[in-house]
């Protein structure tokens, strides 16, 4: 792909409800690796490289930028900019702030801007595109991607266009439609002028920043006082939280590209899927004769048109056909792929029940290595942690748990109230109800232990850190 002077952005801060439970709060589905060995976000880190020649600006909620820095460090990647939001406010708050952040020295620069969580086919006609869409944006349009539709999808945006259609003409748009009913999606459809909305967009900054002033001033100031009132360097900024948390939480679609005149379409003449749900994972991903997607130690037999996709465990089906089912280690969903949309229903009836299987994986990611949650009761309960080569948890007390650590591999320094020592495989310790304590890994290898905690209360909150080397409270 032929580099562009881009500024890219990367928004990364979707939560990614219809996949559950592989897509879950605190590991969204652009972290998952869904369809080959890179997640959907290290895909778009690629992709922008190769459109914009160096790293992009990723904006992100706080919540997940130890994931986005190791993901971006398997790549080779480690100086990329973040930007991390305090909360979710959509993607007008957002991809403001990145561009007032990218006019922060006086520059003018064109941007791109992309989702962290789709699956596009990075092909010549993909760099026609951006190429045409420099151009335009350079000349004062906001462009919006529009894709070809393959069916009337009724779980994306439509834009309508304008003029007629043509390879890689910029059109101006004629409207949006949000999300249409089935019915109306197939009307659309026919129609020919209509394409899918992509999320995508390429604009001069200077011309956004105009487009806000007009149309949403309240907004352009509450994100000017988030960037004042943050903090950070070029390699991190954290927005603050009192005037970012006040932004309304809409989309650019809303915010600028409904009301202005400024707004394009560039066909995007790819194959894209915003992998929604999980029919488009199963559309996405390599079939069988049988049109079945099997993911992990999976059996079928006398099974159709399925997705069946297993992290932990052997699956096996027989006689099914157009279903999906997702295991993971704490939850199995089984659905049929015509209603995959409305898993985001049990989210949020889940959510009502305070389910902790909306928030982690039993296996948590922690910006020192791991834990998972092996098995636990009344006043018990057992974890495996993984501590990486030369990481340390915080130095910690708690009010409610006393601890039992067990060193299954490597070598763990600990320190306990006064005393500092070594413990490697086999060994073990006791850390006492209140004890000032702390975890390190001083080798060159993973450090695996098995904690035994017990005690009145055993929740994640009963932790007062003393000192911390990752910033966290």
């Amino acid at each position: 792909m032929i580099q562009s002077d881009f500024h890219g952005v990367i928004l990364c801060g979707g939560s990614g409800s219809r996949l559950w439970p592989l897509s879950r709060q605190f590991a969204p589905k652009q972290f998952i690796r869904l369809t080959d060995e890179r997640s959907l976000l290290q895909h778009a880190l690629l992709r922008m490289g190769r459109a914009c020649g160096h790293p992009p600006v990723l904006v992100c909620n706080e919540a997940h930028r130890f994931i986005v820095d190791e993901q971006a460090s398997e790549l080779g990647m480690p100086d990329i900019e973040v930007i991390l939001e305090p909360c979710q406010r959509n993607t007008a708050p957002a991809i403001l702030a990145a561009t007032l952040r990218a006019m922060r020295h006086g520059e003018d620069p064109v941007m791109l801007v992309m989702p962290s969580d789709q699956l596009i086919d990075d092909s010549d006609a993909l760099e026609a595109s951006f190429a045409a869409a420099h151009e335009a944006a350079d000349a004062g349009a906001i462009v919006v991607f529009g894709v070809e539709p393959t069916g009337p999808a009724a779980g994306y945006g439509y834009i309508q266009a304008d003029g007629e259609a043509g390879h890689g003409t910029v059109r101006p748009v004629r409207c949006f439609v949000e999300k249409p009913a089935p019915a109306l999606a197939a009307q659309l459809l026919g129609d020919g002028n209509y394409y899918w909305n992509s999320g995508m967009f390429v604009f001069k900054a200077s011309v956004l920043v105009g487009e806000f002033e007009a149309r949403a001033p309240e907004l352009l100031s509450l994100v000017r006082q988030a960037l004042a009132d943050g903090n950070g360097n070029d390699a991190q900024f954290r927005l603050a939280r009192g005037a970012f948390s006040a932004c309304p939480d809409i989309s650019l679609d809303y915010a600028v590209m409904e009301g202005t005149a400024r707004a394009a379409v560039v066909p995007l003449p790819v194959s894209w899927s915003d992998v929604g749900a999980w029919d488009a994972v199963w559309a996405a991903v390599p079939k069988s004769a049988e049109g079945n997607a099997a993911v992990g130690d999976v059996l079928l037999e006398d099974t159709h048109n399925c997705l069946v996709h297993s992290t932990h465990r052997l699956v096996a089906s027989i006689g099914l056909e157009d279903i999906i089912v997702v295991e993971t280690a704490d939850a199995v969903l089984v659905a049929h792929k015509n209603r995959a949309q409305e898993v985001k229903r049990l989210v949020e009836k889940f959510a009502g029940q305070h389910r902790c299987e909306l928030e982690h994986h039993r296996e948590v990611k922690r910006p020192w290595g791991a834990y998972d949650s092996l098995c636990e009761g009344p006043r018990y309960q057992i974890k495996r942690i993984t501590v990486k080569p030369g990481a340390s948890l915080s130095t910690q007390m708690h009010h409610h748990r006393a601890e039992h650590w067990v060193v299954v591999s490597g070598t763990a320094r600990v320190r306990c109230g006064g005393r500092h020592y070594l413990l490697t495989e086999n060994q073990s310790t006791y850390i006492p109800l209140g004890e000032v304590h702390s975890l390190e890994n001083p080798g060159k290898i993973p450090l695996e232990v098995i904690e035994v905690q017990s005690g009145a209360y055993l929740g994640e909150d009963d932790i007062v850190r003393y000192g911390d080397a990752y910033g966290r409270s």
